[in-house]
């Protein structure tokens, strides 16, 4: 007989809540944002903790979590850092905006709130870079407000439970219904992260440990077999291929000539090395000479640098000069000194391929 599915009554969810309660208080993983289980966690801490989570791995967090604890740790120092330095700490995770609007954020909880984080889901969604995801966690996580996260691992967690047939993303408000079944008045900080640590850990997108889930009786899929067939997903569209070209420049010192993108749009406000345009098709040998910063003598180097954002691939060629008479158009940084520049990581492979190869 196939087993019965979750009930959507509020003693079966309240039962099903304390279940995986229990699984948290003796599972749940030790991350450096997190409070012991029933107390209440630092909203600045949980806030900076699932802006940096957006698209990044725990993993990668840790680090640049302690760091900007270790530079700003409070909200007010946050506010009154310099976006340079923001962003050159930000370098390596990504997703650049979620850099500009956390530094918009704070000094918006600094100037509008008096430096104390809104105690509500909506008050929350009020701060710049703060979306319903974002909001619903840190009012539950840090103010123990009973409401309903949806992040990728719940999405997960739910579509297993009921075998949730509509694909993602079309089944993000059917899940998220399905996910405020079981949302309890008790300890909804702490359900919050177990539902999390859930699908992180034990829901997991390939080779579910079911054996271990604290749900594995009410779930529809696990009694059907077919556990990694959901989430039901749209076939993905190919990746759009862009293509660019990278001017490596240094002088007679061995400093690299560098410029800032536009603050809007892609990568803003990061620096770069003098970089064409990304277009749609590859460009043509001929024309490297003619989008150069200035003419010399360049020398077109072996390979190139492929990056890939989420809806492209770029892949740029990069000529070198060296020698080069300074410009005043362009920042000239020791190359020791890059570790302290806002580089995007595709920048950083373009330093490290035209280093590389001019050694």
């Amino acid at each position: 007989m196939p087993r019965k599915q979750p009930k959507a009554t509020a003693d079966a969810s309240d039962n099903q809540a304390s279940l995986l309660l229990a699984w948290y208080d003796r599972h749940r993983r030790h991350l450096p944002w997190r409070s012991a289980p029933g107390e209440y966690a630092d909203p600045y801490h949980v806030w900076l903790a699932e802006i940096m989570l957006q698209q990044t791995t725990v993993v990668t967090v840790g680090p640049y979590y302690q760091d900007f604890l270790k530079r700003w740790p409070r909200v007010q120092n946050l506010a009154a850092a310099p976006l340079d330095d923001v962003l050159t700490a930000w370098a390596g995770l990504g997703y650049y905006a979620r850099a500009r609007n956390l530094k918009k954020c704070a000094e918006a909880v600094v100037a509008d709130h008096r430096g104390v984080f809104p105690d509500t889901e909506d008050g929350l969604r009020g701060l710049p870079g703060i979306g319903p995801y974002t909001a619903a966690a840190v009012a539950a996580i840090a103010f123990d407000r009973p409401t309903t996260i949806l992040d990728g691992n719940v999405e997960r967690v739910m579509a297993r439970l009921y075998r949730v047939a509509t694909p993602l993303p079309k089944a993000k408000e059917e899940l998220r219904e399905l996910a405020s079944r079981f949302t309890p008045q008790k300890r909804p900080g702490d359900y919050a992260q177990a539902i999390m640590d859930l699908g992180a850990t034990i829901c997991t997108p390939t080779k579910p440990k079911c054996i271990l889930c604290p749900w594995r009786e009410i779930c529809a899929a696990h009694a059907a077999g077919d556990m990694e067939a959901y989430p039901k997903k749209l076939p993905k569209a190919a990746r759009p291929q862009r293509f660019g070209l990278c001017y490596v420049m240094l002088d007679k010192q061995g400093r690299i000539a560098l410029e800032k993108r536009p603050e809007k749009g892609l990568l803003g406000g990061m620096m770069q090395v003098p970089t064409s345009d990304w277009l749609g098709q590859a460009f043509d040998e001929g024309m490297a000479d003619e989008l150069a910063p200035a003419k010399l003598k360049w020398r077109r180097l072996d390979g190139g640098v492929t990056h890939v954002f989420t809806h492209f691939a770029l892949h740029l060629i990069v000529f070198a000069a060296t020698g080069v008479k300074p410009d005043p158009r362009y920042q000239w940084v020791e190359i020791d000194n890059l570790g302290n520049v806002a580089l995007p990581t595709v920048m950083r492979k373009v330093v490290e391929h035209g280093l590389g190869k001019l050694v």
